[in-house]
């Protein structure tokens, strides 16, 4: 889109990145299925080879569709550029990437989705990095865990399995404190429900396989920068305020300023690390976004009236939605998440584990499978599938526990939802309502 006047999110998330094809006058982004691209000639090839300009030049560091997406999502979350990559824990790297180093260690929420959590306790160590995990509802404890070789503090807009929402604001203002940035998973929120840049994140990550892409057809990653952290205040991030050896002693954030950290994801992070996102699985998300709002709003409306449904159940021991009155974090999300609470929460079933297995066996709507965010509603044990690697203690901090499920609310008709997980229970408690 030109420069223009402030457009509304509907239509940003159909017209941002978008413009029709110059060779063709598509009006949809083609899928630019290319590996690689022709110089206008040997002085322009090195001018791109320099950053000197910027362009395409072999589809592992840019193509166009990928590019259209990268400045959707950049514009949908307020930030000033975007990096895309395979999957969102390609994206978590990726965001790490430029920031970390052996000896360094990252500040994470114990309420994290259970691949990162091991992503960041075992994976992590290969590079030698670390991570130190603390309940960020402790802001005394997060502070006192960052040190002197801290170099990111990271959490989830909205937790996954339990649905919690996180003060981005106080994490932010700790963050600014310590002169490190803030990393936020928004994966669970999408920027229609929340946008952590204008509550002092740093770094934005997704998951562009969940609420995005919206259906379940591919995975992928985005990192988002705000362009608000100043890389060179202190010598703590050397790759972005100190001369790149592998562009004669460029500097990022010298050259580039709010973009250093995106020209260094692609020129660096890509280049490197080869994390790339194909461009059809661009292509699918960029449709998905077309109708995020859309989608959202039928998501929360559905979550609210299940959850409160499961509330009311004397089979349901708890039930963890923020958007319920009864829930700690119900005043935080009209700060953090005015729109809504999300679609993901989890419920604790009366009878424990074995119970917990019967639901998911007996349900017929639902879909029992690892992940979030797609049309059709979705229900997984975490503690026996995605937790199942952490510790009963790791389990319990992460909402992950035994008796509790996960449900990911989709779009069908509320009742029909209800009504599966009526006989569900049924089945699972050997009890009606």
């Amino acid at each position: 889109m030109s420069e223009g006047p402030a457009y509304g999110f509907d239509t940003l998330q159909i017209h941002a990145g978008a413009r029709p094809d110059p060779a063709t006058g598509a009006r949809q982004v083609p899928i630019y299925q290319t590996t690689a691209y022709v110089f206008r000639d040997a002085e322009h090839a090195a001018a791109l080879f320099n950053l000197q300009e910027v362009g395409y030049i072999y589809s592992r560091l840019t193509n166009p569709t990928v590019a259209a997406l990268q400045e959707r999502v950049a514009t949908l979350e307020g930030g000033q550029g975007a990096v895309c990559c395979s999957s969102g824990h390609a994206a978590q790297i990726m965001a790490l990437f430029p920031l970390m180093a052996p000896g360094r260690n990252v500040v994470a929420s114990t309420r994290l989705y259970g691949g990162t959590v091991t992503q960041f306790s075992h994976t992590i160590r290969r590079f030698g990095w670390s991570a130190k995990f603390v309940d960020t509802e402790d802001l005394d404890a997060v502070r006192a865990a960052i040190d002197d070789d801290t170099r990111a503090l990271f959490c989830e807009t909205i937790a996954n399995p339990g649905g919690y929402i996180t003060d981005l604001d106080a994490l932010a203002k700790i963050a600014d404190e310590a002169g490190i940035p803030l990393i936020v998973d928004n994966t669970s929120a999408t920027p229609y429900l929340c946008r952590p840049i204008e509550h002092g994140a740093t770094l934005v990550v997704h998951s562009l396989t969940k609420y995005l892409t919206g259906n379940g057809t591919v995975t992928g990653g985005a990192v988002v920068d705000s362009g608000k952290f100043d890389w060179s205040a202190s010598d703590k991030f050397p790759s972005l305020s100190a001369p790149e050896p592998a562009y004669h002693g460029l500097k990022f954030h010298e050259t580039f300023g709010p973009l250093a950290f995106t020209f260094h994801g692609i020129a660096v992070g890509l280049r490197d690390l080869g994390m790339t996102l194909n461009p059809q699985a661009a292509h699918y998300t960029l449709l998905g976004i077309e109708t995020l709002s859309l989608r959202m709003k039928k998501h929360v409306e559905n979550a609210e009236i299940v959850a409160r449904w499961l509330e009311s159940d004397p089979r349901v021991e708890h039930v963890t939605y923020a958007g319920l009155e009864s829930s700690p974090y119900h005043e935080r999300m009209a700060r953090i998440c005015p729109k809504g609470a999300g679609a993901l929460f989890t419920f604790a079933v009366k009878g424990g584990y074995e119970a917990c297995v019967k639901l998911v066996d007996s349900l017929q709507i639902f879909s029992h499978v690892a992940n979030l965010g797609d049309a059709r509603s979705l229900i997984i044990h975490s503690a026996s599938t995605t937790h199942r690697q952490l510790t009963p203690e790791q389990q319990k901090a992460a909402g992950a526990e035994p008796n509790v499920v996960r449900v990911s609310i989709g779009l069908e008709d509320p009742s029909d939802l209800i009504a599966d997980l009526d006989q569900a229970l049924t089945a699972a408690t050997g009890e009606t309502r």
